[in-house]
Order: C-alpha cells, then structure tokens, then sequence
C-alpha cells in the first residue's frame, strides 16, 4: 500500500459513512503531491497551488476548531518543512491539524472530531 492507496481508502470510508456522519460530505483532497510534468506544474503554481499544504480539508467546525487537516504520510516518510510550516500556520489560524499515516487513522480522526471528540484546549 502506498500513500495513494490509504488515500483513496479513507475518501472510500468516508462515502460509505457519509449517512451516519452527513458532514464528511465537504472532505476533499487536495492535489498538491505526485509528479508532474513541468509546464503541468508551472500552470498549477501560476492558478495557486502551493507547496505544503496538507493532502485532506473538512471545512466543518467543531470543539472549537474552525475545521480539520490531515496530511497524510506512508511508513516512515516524515512531514517536509514546507508541510510543518503549513500545519503550524493552520493550527495557529484555529484549525485542527495532525498528520495520519494509515487511512483508519485519518478515518478515527474524523470520526472523532464530527462527533465532538476532539476538543480545542484539551489533551
């Protein structure tokens, strides 16, 4: 599994629970990782992507967090400093932020933090 793969497993999870959980409806990617060709990645930097920013966004409030990010990493692959950047500014901004390295992770984050579980201020 790479990745990718835990990528998708978690949108997967999230559109099989979105009945019981009807918010993981706004949880969307964003496309700033992978290889590209580099005319491809000057027209993605020129329209605004930026490096860093982390891979999944649910735009919903909760605990106090205006909305949570998960940077998603495989094995022992380590935020990059540009990432790290992005996650403190976020945090810093008010959002909930973590970095997940298996898709059930990411998936038991969300799951919490929609149901209240996770709460701004406390351990």
């Amino acid at each position: 599994m790479s990745e990718h793969d835990s990528q998708v497993r978690l949108f997967s999870w999230a559109a099989a629970m979105a009945e019981l959980l009807p918010d993981l409806a706004g949880l969307y990617a964003i496309p700033n990782g992978g290889y590209r060709a580099k005319a491809t990645a000057a027209r993605l930097k020129a329209e605004g992507v930026k490096r860093g920013v982390p891979d999944v966004h649910l735009p919903v409030a909760r605990g106090g967090y205006v909305g949570c990010w998960i940077e998603m990493k495989w094995g022992s692959n380590k935020p990059t400093e540009d990432q790290v950047r992005w996650l403190g500014w976020l945090a810093d901004q008010g959002h909930f932020v973590t970095v997940c390295y298996t898709w059930e992770a990411a998936a038991d984050t969300l799951e919490r933090y929609l149901r209240g579980r996770i709460v701004k201020g406390e351990a």
